[in-house]
């Protein structure tokens, strides 16, 4: 079984990658986690923002090397030139 990591996210963020990261972390969908935290804020008297903040420092920053890998990934998946050797020939063969 493999161990998963909180980490804030590179990718999809819009302040710090805090939600980002929480989405990913538990497979909900990071625009509903910044909507309770924006609730918080204006409800919960700033405690959204207090717990964003603890959240933001404590919570490393993902690693770049996972995220290089995925772009890599991604990239060949949807057949983007350069990408890779394999789908550069192959897109060269297409276009033939």
């Amino acid at each position: 079984m493999e161990t998963k990591k909180l980490y804030r996210s590179r990718d999809d963020k819009m302040i710090a990658g805090v939600c980002g990261g929480l989405g990913k972390y538990l497979n909900i969908d990071p625009t509903l986690l910044r909507l309770i935290f924006a609730l918080l804020v204006v409800f919960g008297i700033g405690s959204g923002l207090l717990v964003y903040l603890i959240l933001m420092i404590v919570v490393p920053l993902e690693p770049v090397a996972s995220t290089a890998v995925a772009a890599q990934v991604d990239a060949a998946s949807i057949g983007v030139a350069g990408a890779s050797p394999e789908t550069a020939s192959e897109a060269d063969d297409e276009a033939a």
